[in-house]
């Protein structure tokens, strides 16, 4: 366990407070993080690994590691020597396995788990055999194990808030048997700035079915430590929080391993499974990635197995998947060759009301839409539309799409009340299939809010922004486009109403998340400093207002058409500023 203790402060852990278990939308839900990386490690344990796997972790290594000679010389060895039975043993030495795989699922560095997907599935592997084999060794009754550890003092708050919820550890999960080793971590995390210690005593019953622990005394690299290793996602009920000092800087937590079979969460789980549900894989590593907004690598890994394959409808899947990515990186003109290319090789193979065709049609009308060809995205959308309500029973999740692009459409035509109908059409059926904290309910509720707002109901559209910004939260990383997004709609309505500095709070949220999110000419980018220009104006701070609506311009001259209403709008804005500024100066 001392190996860990240079990386243990930082494992990522979720809470699930007891007054959130208590509302049935909420029951036993853990955070998005929880599910994203469960379904990265059921991928990557799924994927068939070549042998260019190990090669490509080294150089991947190499390039992280580069001017620490000390890591470079493991990682020759490492290269050199690995083989699957001695992942464990790898994985506990003082070295760069264990330290860039806990960082890069903390951080879900997409780029990175996935060039070590084969390390952690063997470690994952090991542990499960381990397990299988030292199963009569536990016998039926529940055993303590001891971890020692700090925690930040924020994260310390949500544990205290989540005594008899839920919390669960995302990493791989060190325990020792030894109380006065884990003690002594506990202490010495304790006089750390902004740190509490914790001395975590969990209660693990065998029987349960639950993530695979293992006793890893004589796989480990540290052969002297009594360390039982759980592999990822280890749920736990918090039970006890007792204070073991003076100083508030030391405290005893004791939890309860638990079978987290909760519904709602398989619900939505289940549902992301499939949304994320290729063939293979890889496809659907690149249908998760592209999912949770990694779209540099979902473009990598779908131009890898579009070179790879030879099979129309893989190419068919790999264009409209990089069309996808395409289009969420504001790059419309390269979003519509391929989208065109996967419907040209479907036209081809398929009869003319194939679902496939309609899916195909949706994108490209998405793609004018974005582009404010509202005429011609109608279109496209119609013939969805079509196909869909020809071939799907009427409360298919697809038709609900098909009615949720026709609405926005008509949103943007102003064509208020063709867009309300539209869109409550798309909640009807979600509200019929989809779990009640599925993401696709919170565009909905999103969509909604936006019709109400241009029809001037503006509390309307602020409840029905607070519905989608609580599903959001619950289900989305934090600089998902979505919530950007949505932030932006309520800023706006925030906005209308004069009040402006919740305005300008929620607009600088969206931009905050479009900066990391989104390449520096996505036209949505353009969408925030236009927002925070427009609140600036309406505050009278004409200097600030021109300066976010010129670097508005900038970006859209840049990525959009020259005919785009909103080049002419954020223009017009300018020359409304430019006199404002003339008149009171």
């Amino acid at each position: 366990m001392a190996v860990k203790q240079c990386d243990q402060d930082t494992i990522a852990v979720s809470f699930l407070t007891a007054n959130e278990m208590t509302s049935t939308e909420n029951l036993n839900q853990l955070e998005p993080t929880f599910m994203y990386t469960q379904l990265f490690k059921e991928i990557l344990l799924d994927i068939e690994y070549d042998g260019k796997a190990l090669k490509n972790l080294a150089v991947c290594c190499h390039e992280v590691f580069t001017g620490n000679p000390t890591e470079l010389q493991v990682i020759k060895e490492f290269e050199r020597d690995y083989r699957p039975q001695k992942a464990i043993w790898w994985y506990t030495r003082e070295c760069f396995t264990y330290k860039m795989l806990n960082r890069a699922l903390r951080n879900m560095d997409a780029d990175i788990i996935i060039n070590m997907g084969f390390f952690l599935r063997d470690v994952h592997q090991q542990i499960q055999q381990l397990h299988e084999q030292q199963v009569s060794n536990h016998g039926r009754k529940p055993f303590l194990v001891y971890r020692g550890q700090g925690l930040m003092k924020s994260d310390f708050e949500k544990l205290q808030k989540a005594k008899g919820g839920l919390m669960s550890f995302n990493n791989f999960l060190s325990t020792s048997k030894d109380k006065e080793v884990s003690f002594d971590f506990a202490g010495r995390a304790s006089s750390k700035p902004n740190m509490v210690g914790i001395l975590f005593v969990m209660s693990i019953d065998p029987c349960l079915k639950s993530t695979p622990f293992a006793s890893i005394k004589e796989e480990s690299y540290f052969k002297e430590e009594e360390e039982i290793l759980f592999s990822m996602h280890t749920v736990f009920r918090v039970n006890v929080i007792k204070q073991m000092d003076n100083k508030n800087q030391l405290y005893q937590v004791e939890l309860q391993l638990t079978s987290d079979d909760d519904q709602q969460l398989r619900l939505l789980t289940d549902r992301m499974r499939e949304d994320a549900g290729g063939s293979t894989g890889w496809q659907r590593l690149g249908d998760l990635l592209l999912k949770i907004g990694q779209f540099n690598k979902a473009k990598e890994l779908y131009n890898v197995l579009l070179e790879q394959t030879s099979e129309e409808s893989e190419k068919a899947h790999y264009h409209n998947q990089l069309g996808s990515v395409h289009s969420n990186q504001g790059d419309y003109e390269k979003a519509i060759w391929y989208y065109e290319q996967a419907l040209e090789i479907r036209e081809k193979a398929l009869p003319s009301n194939h679902p496939d065709l309609a899916s195909s049609y949706n994108n490209i009308g998405g793609v004018y839409d974005n582009m404010g060809e509202y005429p011609k995205a109608l279109s496209y959308y119609e013939k969805a539309l079509e196909i869909f309500q020809k071939t799907l029973p009427s409360n298919h999740p697809s038709l609900a799409t098909s009615y949720n692009n026709i609405g926005l459409v008509y949103d943007k035509m102003r064509e208020c009340s063709k867009a309300l109908s539209s869109h409550e059409k798309a909640l009807e059926i979600w509200q019929k299939t989809l779990p009640s904290n599925h993401p696709d309910l919170g565009t909905s509720y999103n969509n909604i809010g936006l019709v109400y707002t241009k029809m001037r109901e503006y509390s309307k559209a602020l409840s029905y922004y607070e519905k989608a910004l609580e599903i959001f939260q619950k289900t989305l990383s934090s600089n998902h486009p979505s919530l950007a997004t949505l932030c932006s709609n309520i800023g706006n309505v925030y906005n209308l109403i004069g009040a402006y500095s919740k305005a300008l709070s929620s607009h600088e949220k969206s931009l905050e998340i479009r900066e990391k999110a989104v390449p520096s000419n996505q036209p949505d980018l353009a969408t925030s400093y236009t927002n925070i220009g427009g609140v600036y104006n309406n505050m009278k701070e004409y200097s600030k207002a021109l300066s976010y609506l010129e670097r508005a311009l900038d970006i859209l001259q840049r990525a959009l058409p020259p005919t785009h209403p909103n080049i002419q709008n954020v223009k017009d804005g300018i020359e409304i500023v430019k006199k404002e500024i003339i008149k009171s100066s």
